[in-house]
């Protein structure tokens, strides 16, 4: 061997020394602190754990996908499906994996493995997690208990009955009063539809049935009666406590107190050429027709003063009916007659287009409409238009801002048009604009009750302008 091989192997020992005692060093550390890498498949999605001390661990973030994990101080606080855990963070890896430890589930204290750190970042125990939520555990799969609805029982009382919905977990629940029934909606739970007789007074039977992927459990409210609803959450599943009767008192969300006193508002246009103000007119007397019957009315402008742009459309968000009343003019136009234009295309309101995009929440549909109202409120103006003798086409009309900004029903009516000498004659005649505000009148206050009715709230009960004669077309 020449002196210059020998060197070079020298040298390579001398190198791979180094690279083979971190070797030793990291697999001395490994052993000594009992960790391995393992695969866990949690609730369906396959992540890594750690095995530590022969207990099977998952870190903060991997858990954070499925679980509500943050720290307070050297409290590791876990919440899920209705419970709350408060497990101690314990740096001693191989005490934390012992069952000497206090963790509290729910309001429950127990013995139980707890909380620990791995190189800084935070692992708890998959056995303790699952104890407290109520999964499913083996070795490498962390399953989450479907929620299912187990049973629905009933207890009558002196004031009050009460239904007790038995579930296998907790699940998301939102309850709301449409007219006289209640409807109580289960998020993402699994159980049987069917119907069920109490012996209670006040509630004597109450319904679940399926939709979608959620239940809904429904009754009848009498009247004079409230209800409240409360979840008991337990170690293993959830309970879900109804309470309706005459000892509940009656509350109600402020919407739905709103509903009851709806706002209505008249944009009637500045129009000349006419010699009179014939859309400040009808709005007038639609206006004092409605107030007569005990509904609240804003009108744009007077005579002499109108709102500024940004006023409208302060009124029109707030609006329960936005109703604009406009005279058709375009040099040359051949055009004639009433319209009745409903606005289509999206809101400039975001929160509406939001809304009517999907967003769901009880009540939702009191507070920004999906359009079915502007076209039945359009439907029963056209309707008591012909009544009263008035004929009156319906077309589309965009990018109409104010209308766009009314998060409830809100439609355009064009009373004539300016350049056709027949819509001028019509529009001199007495009657014919006594016929055209009854018919205002009417629609918004027949529109306005039926939305009332469902939505479980009394209304002004006259409706105004009954007996007007027609005016002829």
């Amino acid at each position: 061997m020449s002196g210059r091989a020998a060197s070079r192997r020298m040298e390579k020992g001398r190198l791979s020394r180094p690279l083979l005692l971190s070797a030793a060093l990291l697999c001395a550390g490994l052993a000594g602190a009992q960790v391995a890498f393992t695969k866990l498949n949690l609730a369906g999605q396959q992540v890594q754990s750690i095995n530590l001390y022969g207990a099977e661990y998952a870190s903060e973030t991997v858990l954070g996908r499925v679980l509500n994990v943050t720290r307070d101080g050297g409290i590791a606080r876990v919440e899920a499906y209705g419970h709350t855990l408060l497990l101690p963070i314990d740096e001693d890896q191989q005490r934390a994996t012992t069952d000497f430890n206090t963790v509290q589930l729910d309001t429950g204290r127990v013995r139980a493995r707890t909380a620990t750190l791995v190189n800084g970042n935070l692992y708890l125990p998959l056995d303790t997690l699952a104890r407290g939520l109520g999964a499913s555990y083996q070795a490498g799969n962390f399953r989450v208990v479907p929620a299912i609805l187990q049973g629905v029982s009933s207890r009558a009382g002196k004031d009050t009955d009460r239904l007790v919905l038995d579930l296998s977990r907790d699940v998301p629940v939102s309850d709301e009063l449409r007219g006289t029934t209640v409807t109580v909606t289960l998020r993402g739970a699994q159980g049987e539809a069917r119907r069920y007789t109490t012996r209670g007074a006040f509630v004597p039977q109450a319904e679940v049935t399926r939709s979608g992927d959620d239940l809904k459990l429904s009754f009848t409210l009498p009247p004079g009666s409230g209800y409240r609803v409360y979840r008991v959450v337990r170690p293993g599943g959830a309970r879900l406590v109804v309470d309706a009767g005459p000892g509940v008192p009656y509350t109600s969300p402020a919407l739905l107190e709103r509903i009851s006193r709806p706002l209505i508002v008249l944009d009637p246009a500045r129009v000349s050429g006419l010699g009179r103000d014939v859309t400040l007119d009808v709005a007038r007397r639609a206006a004092e027709l409605l107030n007569k019957a005990g509904w609240q009315v804003k009108l744009t402008r007077d005579a002499q003063t109108a709102l500024g742009l940004n006023q409208k459309l302060d009124l029109a968000r707030r609006s329960d009916v936005y109703l604009a009343l406009d005279l058709g003019r375009f040099p040359g136009s051949p055009r004639g007659g009433v319209t009745v234009y409903e606005p289509t295309g999206s809101s400039a309101a975001q929160i509406v287009n939001a809304v009517r995009g999907g967003a769901q929440a009880p009540y939702i549909d009191l507070a920004v409409g999906n359009g079915g109202g502007t076209r039945r409120l359009s439907e029963l103006l056209r309707g008591e238009l012909r009544g009263g003798g008035v004929t009156a086409k319906a077309e589309n009309v965009t990018r109409t801002l104010t209308l766009g900004e009314a998060p409830e029903a809100a439609l355009l009516l064009e009373l004539g048009w300016v350049s056709n000498a027949d819509d001028r004659a019509k529009l001199g005649v007495d009657d014919r604009l006594q016929a055209m505000s009854v018919a205002v009148a009417r629609s918004i206050a027949t529109y306005l009750t039926a939305r009332a009715a469902n939505a479980g709230r009394a209304a002004p009960a006259a409706t105004p302008g009954a007996g007007q004669k027609g005016a002829g077309q």
